[in-house]
């Protein structure tokens, strides 16, 4: 039973190992027909980038989670005011998802979706529908490996320990009811 489970445990942890060691996709696509965004809040870091464009909500996150494959994806919503955080302070936002690699990376879209006339998003004439604004947040390899050692390692010795807890009070619990 302790050869299966070190066995186990081992090829757990390679796998852990070689799934964070593997490189972090690039700078994801613009999406099509969009027209970016050359204002200087939206073009300040290379890790964000801003568009404009007709495609609506599921249209734009099916473009992007097409755009981050390879590795398993999650999908998290947030409510807009976090944009101001996760994005950049004075973002408006109408919604905002993240597209997330565990352990790796992530890639953050959030998208601004005029609700009055005054509002509404015209660049050179052209109205469009919305303004998404993508941030990609990478993680260095180096630190994904640290993370996964001491964890793998913190984590063998707490499930150790805890076998040895379990059948310690079994044992005492046996000799507690066959003293009776």
């Amino acid at each position: 039973m302790k050869l299966t489970f070190k066995i186990i445990y081992f090829f757990l942890v390679v796998g852990l190992l070689v799934y964070v060691s593997l490189p972090s996709p690039e700078f994801p696509a613009a999406p099509l027909a969009a027209t970016q965004s050359h204002e200087p809040a939206d073009s300040e870091t290379p890790l964000r980038r801003a568009y404009f464009t007709d495609l609506n909500r599921d249209q734009i996150m099916a473009h992007y989670k097409s755009q981050f494959v390879g590795y398993p994806t999650l999908r998290l919503n947030y409510p807009p005011e976090e944009a101001q955080t996760l994005i950049r302070d004075q973002t408006r936002s109408s919604y905002l998802e993240e597209l997330v690699h565990p352990l790796r990376e992530s890639l953050y879209v959030t998208g601004f979706i005029p609700k009055v006339r005054k509002d509404a998003v015209v660049i050179e004439g052209r109205e469009y529908y919305q303004k998404i604004t993508v941030r990609y947040v990478p993680s260095k390899v180096f630190v994904r490996l640290i993370y996964v050692l001491l964890f793998s390692a913190l984590g063998y010795f707490a499930i150790v320990w805890s076998v040895k807890l379990v059948k310690g009070y079994i044992d005492w619990l046996r000799k507690k009811l066959w003293k009776k």
